[in-house]
C-alpha cells in the first residue's frame, strides 16, 4: 500500500473522528491532505523509501492565528500527536513545534511561504519566472482528502495556473538550450576530440528537454530524482524518457556517437511535432533555435516576450 493510501487511511480512521469531536469550532476551517516534500506526496514510494521520513501521518493545514490562535493550533497538534503511534506497521515519529513537519499542523501560509515564497500564492511576474518548478510541484502534488472552506485549495490552484505567456517564456528558452546543446554543440565537441564536453551537452540537452516536455503537457517537472518517473506518465512525449535515459547512460565512442546524434534529431522532431500540434510556432524547419523565438513571437505580454528568451532558464 502506497504512503499517499496509508495517510488517508489514517486520517479516516481517527483523524475524522478527532477532528469532529474535539475541534467543532473550526473542523470546517482545516484542511486535510498529504502535499509537499516525499516520494510518498508523488505515490513514488518503495522499499528503498522508508530508510528515512517515512511514516504514517497526514497534514493539517490551518488558517493564521487570527483565524486560529495558537493556543487552538497547539491543543490541535498535541490531539494528532495523541493518534495511535504505529499504524499498518509504520511507526510515527516525534513532531516538532507547530508549522516545521511535514506532517501534523502546519498553517496555510507557512507551508506555501517555504514553498513559493507566497503565503497565499500570489506570485508577481519576477517569480514566475525564476521559481524552480520542482517547488510548484512540491506546492500542488499529494492529495487534499478535504477541504470545507475551499481556502488551502484556491491557492493551490491558482499555482496549477501557470500563466500562459510564463510558459511559453520558459518553453523558448529551454528550447534553444536543446538547439544549443543537442543540435550544435553535441557533435562539434566530439569533433573537437572532447567526449567530456561532449556529454555535458548531452546533459544539457536532456535536462532542457525535460523540461520543456513538462510544459508541453502543462505540468510542473518535480524534482530531479523523481523527473523519470513523473516524466512517464505524460500524456504527450512521455515515451521519450527511454531515448533520454539511453542519451545519458551510453558512452559517446564508436557507433553510440552517431546514434546519439540521430537520437536528438528524433526528439527535437517529435517536441516540433508537439509545437505545431499546440499552435506555438509558426516556423517550418528542424532547428529548434528558429522555434524557440516563433514560440516567444506567440508570448502576447509585451514585457515578457520582449525579455531576454534566456530569462526564466
Amino acid at each position: 500500500m502506497k504512503g499517499l493510501e496509508i495517510s488517508k487511511s489514517f486520517y479516516e480512521e481517527y483523524g475524522r473522528d478527532m477532528l469532529h469531536t474535539e475541534f467543532p469550532d473550526i473542523e470546517g476551517l482545516v484542511a486535510v491532505g498529504l502535499v509537499g516534500s516525499g516520494s510518498e506526496c508523488y505515490g513514488y514510494d518503495d522499499e528503498v523509501s522508508s530508510d528515512h521520513d517515512y511514516e504514517a501521518g497526514f497534514c493539517l493545514f490551518i488558517p493564521d492565528e487570527e483565524v486560529v490562535d495558537r493556543q487552538t493550533a497547539f491543543r490541535l497538534e498535541r490531539a494528532y500527536s495523541r493518534l495511535p503511534k504505529e499504524y499498518m506497521g509504520l511507526k510515527r515519529s516525534i513532531l516538532s513545534p507547530v508549522g516545521s513537519n511535514r506532517h501534523g499542523v502546519i498553517r496555510t501560509s507557512d507551508f506555501y511561504t517555504e514553498k513559493v515564497g507566497s503565503p497565499d500564492g500570489s506570485l508577481s511576474l519576477r517569480d514566475w519566472l525564476t521559481i524552480d518548478e520542482f517547488y510548484l510541484s512540491e506546492a500542488t502534488n499529494g492529495e487534499v482528502f478535504r477541504d470545507d472552506c475551499g481556502a488551502f485549495t484556491l491557492i493551490r490552484e491558482k499555482l496549477l495556473n501557470m500563466p500562459e505567456g510564463i510558459r511559453l517564456k520558459r518553453l523558448a528558452g529551454n528550447l534553444l538550450i536543446m538547439a544549443q546543446s543537442g543540435q550544435y554543440n553535441f557533435k562539434r565537441c566530439l569533433d573537437h576530440g572532447e567526449p567530456a564536453a561532449a556529454q555535458l551537452a548531452v546533459g544539457k540537452f536532456v535536462d532542457s528537454a525535460m523540461k520543456a516536455v513538462f510544459l508541453l503537457n502543462r505540468r510542473y517537472m518535480p524534482y530531479y530524482k523523481w523527473s523519470f518517473r513523473a516524466l512517464r506518465e505524460l500524456p504527450k512525449l512521455g515515451g521519450l524518457a527511454d531515448s533520454f535515459e539511453f542519451l545519458l547512460t551510453s558512452a559517446n565512442d564508436g557507433d553510440n556517437a552517431e546514434t546519439k546524434y540521430f537520437i536528438i534529431e528524433d526528439i527535437a522532431s517529435m517536441v516540433i511535432d508537439e509545437l505545431q500540434k499546440q499552435e506555438i510556432t509558426k516556423a517550418v524547419c528542424g532547428d529548434l533555435e528558429k522555434h524557440a523565438y516563433s514560440v516567444n513571437d506567440f508570448i502576447e505580454d509585451g514585457e515578457i516576450r520582449n525579455l531576454n528568451i534566456l530569462t526564466s532558464v
